[in-house]
């Protein structure tokens, strides 16, 4: 799946954009391609070329020679192409940082994984990019919204974080303490379940270490399975109807984690959703393993308990100080959240990743 991060320029590339041919401006760090506007600017297209390659930021804010409206910088914003990397930053071990001054992801604009826990300022960010209002609720504005897959897909995934660690109102109404799920509830309700599918699959085996055999290839199975969901299921972004009912859909399953990921109680999965994606599985594997319903179920078990395994250790990245190799799982995965959310699928193991060459790894910029 491609990548969704803008092209960089290095200044004296933005400064070879300069004819009306190819006519390229910045402000600040952004890039924008006005070529297509020039016929339309009010005051001539001449005005925009006289400052071809260059930064427009004093001009637009100058009184004596026009203030520019809100509205111009909308204008403008449709025409972003990418942003300008300094050149001492671009040859930095080619990492897009200089050795005194950490790289700031353009998208989301975060360059640690303390960014995911700053507040959201909610009137300047709903002023800024006109998506979701966090101090009302998310669904009716989702609903009402008629956004764009294209610009939803880029909004969902510039991370915010609500006011006080809490969570943001979803529905609004008695359906709202339905949207949450505390960690705990995920060992307390499907641990006993798990222990006692796991004893009547191991009474049908006289030697135990084929019960373990069986087991342990379906807590390994699990691992290919959690990537895969994570991959092709809960990232669908390129192949989501683009209408509100797709993106309804992506964002109640995984999108609103992307949105807001610090949110403590709609991290894990909620029992209903598990329910409805653990019961196929239930069948498959009694399909694969027709042959012993013992060795069957020993496989679905072994691989439940990789699911519960899977959501404590989701929780935990997030929201706990673990020990040093966990240290590192957590780096990686609040990576994908802040940096590349189509990279880094793998969240209790980097193995998949490494096979299927979806590894998320910081140190390079990607420019394309």
């Amino acid at each position: 799946m491609p990548s969704r991060t803008l092209p960089t320029f290095t200044r004296a590339e933005v400064e070879s954009h300069n004819t009306e041919s190819s006519c390229y401006v910045t402000i600040g760090t952004k890039v924008f391609d006005v070529t297509d506007f020039l016929s339309d600017h009010p005051g001539g297209g001449q005005l925009i070329v006289d400052y071809a390659g260059k930064d427009l930021e004093d001009i637009l804010k100058d009184s004596v020679s026009h203030t520019h409206s809100e509205a111009a910088y909308e204008i403008l914003d449709d025409s972003l192409v990418g942003f300008v990397v300094p050149e001492k930053s671009a040859a930095a071990n080619g990492n897009g940082a200089s050795d005194d001054k950490p790289y700031v992801h353009p998208r989301t604009g975060m360059a640690t994984e303390e960014d995911l826990s700053k507040d959201t300022d909610y009137t300047q960010d709903y002023k800024k990019h006109k998506f979701l209002d966090l101090s009302k609720p998310l669904f009716p504005q989702l609903w009402y919204g008629n956004f764009t897959k294209e610009f939803y897909l880029d909004q969902v995934h510039r991370p915010r974080h609500y006011k006080g660690g809490k969570s943001a109102p979803l529905f609004g109404n008695f359906l709202e303490p339905l949207s949450k799920t505390p960690w705990w509830v995920i060992p307390v309700l499907w641990l006993p379940c798990d222990a006692y599918g796991s004893f009547l699959a191991f009474q049908g085996f006289k030697n135990p270490a084929i019960f373990a055999a069986y087991w342990v290839l379906g807590f390994f199975i699990w691992s290919l399975v959690e990537y895969g969901l994570h991959r092709f299921l809960f990232h669908l972004d390129g192949y989501l109807p683009d209408n509100k009912y797709g993106i309804i859909a992506h964002f109640l399953l995984h999108g609103i984690h992307h949105y807001l990921p610090m949110d403590k109680y709609r991290l894990v999965m909620p029992p209903t959703m598990f329910l409805v994606l653990a019961t196929p599985f239930w069948y498959l594997a009694h399909t694969l393993f027709a042959y012993n319903w013992y060795a069957a179920t020993a496989v679905y078990c072994g691989g439940i308990f990789g699911y519960i395994c899977y959501d404590m250790t989701h929780y935990f990245l997030h929201h706990e100080n673990l020990p040093l190799w966990y240290k590192e799982l957590k780096k990686y995965h609040l990576e994908h959240h802040f940096l590349e959310y189509d990279l880094g699928f793998g969240v209790t193991t980097r193995f998949w990743d490494t096979v299927f060459g979806t590894e998320l790894k910081p140190t390079l910029v990607k420019t394309k």
